[in-house]
């Protein structure tokens, strides 16, 4: 091959991979994290471990930005820290199994969903039980407010499916449900 061949083999390689890193950039910014999170997660997807002056060199961002996105990234459990024989700098090395990144990235975030929408519900209940209660205020508002509270525990049971199907993912049970096809040409 020449090294023309070469360069234009090296090229689209890198030109392929860029693809890649852009779309997973691209539909993690839809969920929460940043595009330059993103695409420090599609760097590291295709590279072995990392240190925070790698990433830099690579991405041309700031090192205060590498070790935020870092951490954010670390924060699903989707990048971890690693150590490199030899080396007393901080490696860092992204999760590269789809499903693993699939359940630590949303279980983490729906699980913060129902405490954060649960906590809310039961304080605000109380505050409207006692509004229910008190026979001095008046009717058209404790009727209001039983209508509130009747609504917040209609609300109830997706926040308790959502840590049933949180469970399932962790546990493995939703993949017995829906079985992963290993034919890689679908």
């Amino acid at each position: 091959m020449s090294n023309q061949q070469g360069d234009n083999a090296r090229a689209s390689f890198e030109q392929a991979k860029a693809l890649v890193i852009d779309s997973i950039a691209e539909t993690m910014d839809l969920y929460g994290v940043t595009r330059s999170a993103g695409n420090l997660y599609g760097t590291m997807y295709f590279g072995n471990d990392m240190t925070l002056d790698e990433m830099r060199e690579k991405l041309g961002m700031s090192k205060p930005s590498m070790s935020t996105g870092v951490k954010k990234l670390q924060d699903y459990n989707i990048v971890k820290q690693t150590f490199r024989k030899g080396t007393r700098r901080q490696t860092f090395v992204a999760e590269k199994d789809f499903f693993q990144f699939f359940t630590n990235f949303f279980t983490k975030k729906w699980l913060r969903e129902v405490r954060i929408n649960l906590d809310a519900i039961h304080k605000a209940q109380q505050e409207l039980d006692q509004l229910i209660e008190d026979e001095s205020v008046d009717g058209n508002l404790r009727e209001e407010a039983l209508l509130t509270y009747r609504q917040m525990e209609d609300s109830k049971p997706y926040y308790y499916w959502l840590q049933k199907l949180v469970a399932s993912i962790e546990s493995g049970k939703l993949f017995d449900a829906i079985p992963v096809d290993e034919n890689k040409d679908q």
